[in-house]
């Protein structure tokens, strides 16, 4: 295995569901031979991230689009009984191997010569903790910390690894973009995925007093959320000034048919079905950005 581009880093923004439209990148990509050697993601974009190391295209449409009809994807009754209004042990720990509904062919992921981080919130001190491939030797370790990044406050309980929780990395200080790790890796040019529409400003933090008694105890996670929506926006007019200056390409969702919740596959479909129509106009203007044309 070897990789293609060696000088961009190759950026996925989470989203919860609204992945089966940024998926269609992952499926592109892989398709068109472009494999590119630094690739980071947080939240839903830690997925699509592991997916496209694994180069494998079923895996990543499955994960955003049927998967979201597994009866064991979790619901309000998985939430009361502490599990996740998306069941996220199941989701991310137990489906992944041979035989189950999301079989991850780490082998493949340890034989790609590419590096990764996937980021994750640290609770206790709001510190932003990236992992690499050093950090996942196995299966579930990659797959922990794959949960660890897409752990959504209050829908979804923390995941605890070496005796310290974590919950999504959409609330460090980048708002969501894998930006800072790429840069700290040495990277100078990007491909950045989006999910939402170049016209979205993320809102002020609705419900500050919910939030702040149900972390009571963990005043950093309050913080982090009531800065996020100022921290996403920043990042994302930065990422639009590397677009006018040349230095990142940018794939942004001209609509964006589905919300982070979305359960209804065929909506989900039609999701990627748009993101794939997309991409393939963009692709062309990708491989010159990459040199690849």
């Amino acid at each position: 295995m070897t990789s293609t581009v060696t000088d961009t880093a190759l950026i996925f923004e989470g989203g919860g569901m609204r992945a089966s439209f940024t998926s269609a990148a992952v499926v592109e990509l892989l398709a068109a031979g472009i494999h590119v050697d630094w690739v980071g993601g947080i939240s839903a974009g830690a997925s699509n991230t592991v997916n496209y190391l694994t180069r494998d295209a079923v895996r990543a449409r499955t994960s955003f689009v049927e998967f979201a009809a597994d009866p064991q994807m979790g619901n309000v009754g998985t939430w009361l009984r502490g599990k996740g209004l998306f069941n996220a042990r199941y989701i991310y720990e137990d489906s992944c191997y041979p035989g189950r509904a999301l079989p991850f062919d780490f082998a493949t992921y340890r034989a790609n010569p590419a590096r990764m981080a996937i980021g994750s919130f640290r609770m206790s001190d709001g510190e932003m903790v990236y992992w690499g491939k050093d950090d996942t030797p196995d299966l579930p370790s990659l797959m922990r910390r794959v949960r660890a990044s897409s752990t959504m406050p209050v829908l979804m309980p923390p995941v605890t690894i070496d005796g310290v929780d974590y919950l999504d990395g959409a609330l460090g200080p980048t708002g969501g973009f894998a930006l800072d790790a790429a840069r700290a890796a040495g990277y100078r040019k990007f491909l950045v995925v989006l999910t939402r529409p170049r016209s979205y400003v993320k809102p002020q933090l609705k419900n500050e007093r919910l939030f702040g008694r149900w972390f009571r105890r963990t005043p950093a996670v309050v913080d982090a959320l009531i800065r996020r929506p100022a921290h996403y926006n920043s990042t994302r007019e930065e990422l639009f000034e590397l677009e006018r200056e040349g230095r990142a390409m940018l794939f942004v969702p001209e609509t964006m048919p589905v919300t982070n919740g979305e359960r209804n596959v065929a909506k989900l479909r039609a999701a990627h079905e748009q993101g794939l129509a997309q991409v393939r106009r963009e692709l062309p203007a990708w491989q010159e950005f990459l040199g690849l044309a």
